[in-house]
């Protein structure tokens, strides 16, 4: 049981809103596993959006350090910004900064002098340093001209919105963050504790000629490696097989001509759409990553993870009964192929079934991208299954989560909610005998229920019911109280009949 509670140590990450989108109020800590469900148009979307741009400008959202607020290239000129002018003599500065040369424990705010504390609190507060950047991303990331659009709308009214994200590690608050938009930009308001982590353990130390005018100084870098964040749009499918007609389109209107022929503000599109054709139009499988990563840094120790790559191999086997193929092409982008299994003949995901299309970039991504640590969001990742298929991709979607990757998933289906309950009562048993591990342990799972004009709720698991929705119930008794009622209409009029042709 070590591993869960080495998991369960990462910092606990909580993201609240009101009046944002077609979301009235939503308070969700994303859990290794976090599944939205609920009717179209309540904002499970919506909310999957805003995780992905708060982890890109925030650069992880596991990040239970403040200054993992910011990119790794805003950090020292952030310290070299708090050091400057402050009152303070050289030899207590840098008596101050060789502690951060110590793995034994965390740098928390209260390392600091109180001058110190006091001046970073007012840079945090007065400078926003991220404001921009998130006002970017979140106009990206939703294809708007203003953050103002994604203010709930009432009619011709539009409400106030306000986002807040917090993390808290060992049930001590880190920091949080509360963002309110208003018709110009985002106002930010960053509240932070003298336990709050400045640097976490796994930073490190260097001379570098940064804070002092006679060359000495230091610069400080970290030594672990923050999670990328993949997002895998509904619209999936679509671009898997039309792809390479949207790789053409590129290629022409790259010359001359077809600038030219461009209208004058060609249309966009969503940020997390855009950046998926660029994974997909780029793609390289044979491409070494930069780093590989076997292990995170859990609170007080290191732990080892599993791998993503298989997992590839096992959605193939077992689900897409077939592989899929990358080939080149004469333009250099690649060009992605279907192999059956049993056959020698591959054939072009356009000429594939739905399942194959819907399933592919999963599999691409989980071969060449995804890595432990990551954050990988997918709408609605039982599209044009089976019912037996979207058993199979609870499994793979536990299996990720047990190797290491922050699943959050958007869904319609019963049938995966109902396979996901099975995965938590296996883990909550004494044995756990399958390989590679596909449990889960209640606490890992987040289910939150989105309804129109409501706060979002979080799905409690029950032994019995598993993860159920109430309006999957209310549907499924329904259709059983409209058939039982059919039946005895349909038996009524047959005995009638019976009678009269007698």
């Amino acid at each position: 049981m070590s591993e869960v509670k080495d998991t369960q140590q990462h910092p606990k990450v909580e993201i609240s809103v009101k009046n944002f989108g077609p979301i009235a109020e939503a308070n969700i800590d994303l859990r290794p596993l976090t599944v939205f469900v609920g009717p179209s148009n309540t904002g499970k979307t919506y909310f999957a959006t805003l995780v992905y741009a708060l982890h890109g400008v925030f650069n992880d959202l596991s990040g239970s350090s403040l200054l993992s607020l910011f990119e790794p290239e805003k950090h020292l000129s952030f310290l070299g910004e708090l050091l400057e002018g402050v009152d303070m003599p050289k030899e207590d500065i840098q008596d101050m900064l060789k502690k951060l040369e110590t793995r034994e424990r965390p740098f928390k705010l209260a390392d600091l002098s109180e001058e110190m504390r006091k001046r970073f609190r007012t840079i945090i507060k007065d400078k926003g340093f991220f404001t921009d950047e998130l006002q970017d991303e979140l106009k990206n990331c939703f294809d708007l001209n203003s953050v103002s659009e994604l203010s709930q709308l009432t009619g011709e009214q539009r409400h106030e919105m306000t986002i807040l994200m917090k993390v808290s590690t060992g049930g001590q608050e880190c920091w949080n963050i509360k963002m309110k938009a208003s018709e110009s930009r985002i106002i930010p308001d960053i509240s932070t504790n003298d336990d709050s982590v400045l640097l976490p353990k796994g930073w490190t130390v260097s001379a570098e000629p940064l804070f002092f005018g006679d060359g000495t100084g230091f610069g400080i870098s970290r030594s672990w490696i923050a999670g990328n964040r993949y997002y895998l749009p509904a619209a999936r499918s679509g671009i898997m097989q039309s792809h390479r007609i949207i790789v053409s389109s590129l290629v022409k209107s790259a010359t001359r001509v077809g600038l030219e022929r461009l209208p004058e503000v060609p249309p966009t599109l969503p940020g997390v759409i855009a950046e998926f054709m660029q994974q997909i139009i780029l793609y390289d499988e044979d491409k070494e990553p930069a780093f590989r990563v076997n292990h995170y840094y859990s609170e007080d120790r290191i732990v080892p993870i599993g791998q993503v790559k298989p997992l590839a191999d096992t959605l193939e086997l077992d689900v897409l009964a077939g592989q899929i193929r990358v080939k080149s092409s004469s333009s250099g982008y690649p060009d992605f192929r279907y192999l059956p299994q049993g056959t020698n003949e591959e054939i072009r995901l356009s000429q594939s079934s739905s399942m194959v299309s819907e399933l592919a970039p999963l599999v691409l991504y989980l071969r060449g991208l995804v890595k432990p640590g990551d954050t990988l969001i997918i709408e609605e990742p039982e599209a044009h299954l089976h019912p037996g298929a979207q058993a199979d991709m609870a499994v793979i979607l536990a299996r990720l989560t047990r190797a290491g990757v922050r699943v959050i998933i958007t869904t319609h289906s019963d049938w995966l909610l109902e396979e996901i309950g099975n995965l938590i009562l296996e883990g909550l048993l004494e044995e756990k005998t399958d390989e590679p591990a596909s449990w889960l342990l209640p606490e890992e799972v987040g289910a939150w229920h989105f309804q129109k004009d409501k706060p979002v709720k979080e799905i409690a698991f029950d032994a019995r019911e598993g993860i159920s929705p109430k309006d999957f119930e209310d549907v499924a008794e329904g259709l059983y109280n409209r058939s039982v009622n059919l039946q005895q209409r349909f038996e009524k009029k047959k005995g009638e009949d019976e009678r009269e042709s007698s």
